[in-house]
């Protein structure tokens, strides 16, 4: 086996803290590698004798302990991501299917590790917030465990690893491309776009492996600069935690890819924010306006176009594909020329109509994100950017929008012609139904298209834009 590689991760052998009131402390680690790079398994020890496993991977942190399997597990081969199944008695949404290896090991261990070249580890989620994970480590045996995403803060550790300036020097590289000096600054960058060429360099085989990277335009669409000064930070709320200090540390430019060439193509950027406490967000500056989002441990429930979520009900707006077109900074995963995904938005109802929701599926892998529209007002104050310097901070969510998915114009013909549209559609409820596809699911009569009448208001432009940076970030063993 390899020697340890050095992640800077804020943990180490030692640590202590408390998870529902019982003592515990770090005395055991498994460091494994996949295509995209690495995550970290901590054994855990609480004082009651009980065994668990921290999950660290991207700045997140989910807390697993293994469970039972009541039948038999599904195959490896057998796995889909975006798929249904039922596992001890269980419905799981399977997020992901990953072929992974052991890179590393120290400490104390339950069980010796596996010594395997390559095995698969899947990842399942359920609409409760919880991570299940179906470990094919060992021949003939399946490991079942059963988690839920955790905060640092929460567990009120002690002894954990001080993350200098020091240690984060040794991951200056250079560029393949233009010789440049790329000063690394995020432990878990993946991928590092070159300030001097602009060059997207792949950091996922350690600095001193050869650097594959490729070359890329030097400004995004129609030359357009971030909005959001890389580097720059401001301090928000954009989760449980509260008010944070979040950093700009990367920008991804998508854009749908229309199934007609005639159909116009929408751009968009989300802006990668990072705090060393709470991991990664984004920023998505739309059409439409800005919102914050982070990716969800759980599934969201689907029902025909309706989507639930820690009592929201979301409703569906629209299914693409997307594409990345350009990227600056450093990221977490690696950034691939052109890389695809299919997306599913979904805008909250009534009350919560701020609130967002969205589905993306790379591959092999499925991740949900949640947030919610920010005023742009609040952002340019935030970050210290004028309004007026800044066109793109100038829009706002608006509860309703319009009732195309081109890019709009903002001239008032165009809004009475929306109005008109609206009114029209609304007397034509009895003939165009919007809830067609919940009513032939569950009848006329349910409660569930009952909902989705009173939810329903006819169109409303794409809000946010795309995946709004549906990019995995920690969960079971991955």
């Amino acid at each position: 086996m390899s020697e340890l590689f050095d992640d800077h991760s804020p943990l180490q052998l030692g640590a202590a803290g408390s998870l529902q009131g019982i003592a515990f402390t770090l005395v055991g680690r498994l460091q494994y590698g996949y295509a995209d790079g690495t995550w970290n398994e901590w054994h855990a020890l609480f004082d009651n004798g009980r065994s668990g496993w921290l999950s660290e991977d991207n700045g997140a942190y989910v807390f697993s302990f293994d469970a039972a399997l009541t039948e038999a597990a599904p195959r490896a081969g057998e796995l889909r991501a975006g798929e249904r199944r039922t596992i001890s008695g269980r419905i799981w949404d399977v997020a992901s299917v990953t072929s992974a290896r052991l890179m590393a090991a120290e400490g104390e261990l339950p069980v010796a590790p596996p010594l395997r070249s390559e095995f698969v580890v899947a990842d399942l989620r359920d609409a409760q917030g919880e991570v299940g994970t179906l470990d094919y480590s060992t021949p003939d045996t399946v490991h079942w465990s059963i988690g839920r995403g955790v905060a640092l803060g929460d567990l009120r550790l002690s002894g954990l690893r001080e993350i200098g300036e020091r240690m984060l020097a040794a991951r200056n590289v250079e560029c393949p491309s233009c010789g440049a000096s790329l000063e690394v600054k995020l432990a878990s960058t993946q991928s590092i776009v070159c300030h001097q060429c602009k060059a997207v360099v792949d950091l996922s085989a350690g600095a001193g492996a050869a650097l594959a990277h490729y070359a890329q335009a030097n400004s995004g669409h129609e030359g357009a600069q971030p909005t959001l000064p890389l580097g720059s930070t401001a301090t928000l709320a954009i989760g449980r935690e509260g008010a944070l200090p979040w950093t700009v540390v990367g920008l991804v430019e998508r854009c749908d890819i229309p199934e007609d060439s005639d159909d116009e193509t929408t751009y968009w950027r989300e802006y990668l924010l990072f705090n060393q406490q709470a991991g990664f967000a984004f920023l998505v500056d739309a059409e439409d306006g800005w919102s914050w989002v982070r990716p969800i441990t759980g599934a969201p429930q689907v029902r025909g176009t309706q989507a639930q979520w820690e009592g929201v009900t979301y409703q569906r707006r629209y299914t693409y594909a997307a594409k990345v077109t350009w990227v600056q900074g450093e990221f977490y995963w690696r950034v691939q020329r052109e890389e695809r995904a299919q997306v599913t938005d979904y805008d909250g109802t009534g009350p919560a109509r701020r609130k967002r929701l969205s589905r993306e599926q790379a591959g092999q892998e499925v991740t949900w994100s949640a947030g919610e529209a920010i005023d742009a007002a609040m952002l340019a104050k935030a970050f210290g950017v004028p309004i007026a310097a800044t066109p793109g901070l100038s829009a706002d969510v608006q509860p309703l929008s319009t009732l195309s998915n081109r890019k709009t114009k903002g001239t008032a013909t165009i809004v009475w012609i929306v109005i008109a549209l609206y009114v029209l559609l609304f007397m034509m409820d009895r003939c165009s139904d919007d809830c067609d596809e919940v009513r032939a699911t569950f009848g006329a009569n349910s409660a569930e298209y009952q909902q989705c009448k009173r939810g329903s208001g006819g169109g409303g432009a794409r809000i946010g834009g795309g995946s709004f940076g549906g990019y995995s970030s920690g969960g079971g063993h991955k």
